[in-house]
């Protein structure tokens, strides 16, 4: 094989493996939703004895099992949890990036949350009250706190902000890989598209349409380019736009959209927005790998 095939070949995605644990009441029911909201595999409470059967049973298919997040909590009471730590740290070699996420919340908050929702702690028993269940677990899941990759407090956030933090935390290294980003030039008398979730008009600034030898162009033509790319009001209008979404999509990203849309247009669809659509697209793909652009005058 020539070293220009082997160049061209990509090493293969790891497969995601999110070890999720962590104290009764503090919100791993919601962490995990949230995990399967982005196309986790879910598994709640499962067995800590059965955890190392099951990484051999996902590194076997991984096209069925590309990102898997597994939930263990205090109830297993088995001497295993000390040992998960240790081999997660060996899950890099076999071709599997893990992360070991725990969810903590105050003793006062705890006890409130049992309190309004009237459930019943895990470790609670005849003979274990509340407030010793609440001991007894810190100290079952202390090594897996003290090895987490990433511990959240949830004594003063919500779900929504919840969620939220698990989708950035987890896909703070892949974000454009967690959704499409859609870029589409159009003219206004053909109509605005109507699945735009942002539009820019850009009818005001200078319309190649104008110059006689760039009317039967567009703005993927050189001269075109060249023209608008020499206006000072047109290179203002494309910087504050990059701005404006190099700043904001990040938080749709965060809110777990999976798809974006955004319009830009101007009377004809041929040059002054085709132009702005190509070189928005060139900045955003850097940190969008899910990038379409669309020309919808031009199709």
């Amino acid at each position: 094989m020539s070293s220009a095939i082997k160049a061209s070949k990509q090493a293969p995605e790891k497969q995601q493996l999110v070890l999720l644990s962590g104290l009764s009441g503090s919100g791993k029911t919601i962490a995990l939703h949230a995990l399967e909201d982005l196309n986790y595999y879910c598994v709640d409470n499962l067995p800590s004895g059965l955890l190392q059967a099951f990484i051999l049973q996902i590194l076997e298919q991984p096209e069925r099992y590309p990102a898997v997040a597994v939930a263990i909590d205090a109830r297993d009471r088995s001497e295993d949890l000390g040992n998960i730590p240790r081999w997660l740290s060996k899950l890099a070699d076999k071709g599997i990036d893990s992360h070991l996420l725990f969810l903590t919340a105050s003793r006062k908050i705890l006890l409130q949350r049992f309190s309004e929702t009237r459930r019943r702690h895990p470790l609670t028993s005849a003979i274990i009250t509340l407030p010793t269940a609440l001991d007894l677990e810190q100290e079952i899941l202390a090594p897996l706190k003290c090895a987490a990759d990433h511990v959240i407090n949830t004594s003063d956030i919500n779900l929504h902000q919840l969620r939220r933090q698990i989708a950035r935390l987890i896909t703070q290294h892949k974000q454009s890989e967690t959704m499409t980003l859609v870029l589409q030039s159009f003219a206004f008398k053909q109509g605005i598209p109507e699945d735009l979730d942002f539009l820019f008009d850009v009818r005001c600034l200078p319309n190649p349409h104008w110059e006689t030898q760039l009317r039967s162009q567009c703005g993927r033509n050189q001269a075109v380019i060249d023209w608008l790319g020499s206006d000072e009001m047109t290179l203002e209008y494309l910087a504050d736009t990059f701005a404006f979404l190099n700043r904001w999509l990040e938080k749709f990203v965060e809110s777990q959209r999976s798809y974006i849309t955004i319009g830009i247009g101007c009377t004809g669809g041929q040059h002054r927005s085709v132009y702005l659509a190509e070189r928005l697209a060139e900045q955003l793909r850097g940190k969008f790998k899910k990038l379409q652009l669309v020309h919808r005058e031009l199709e």
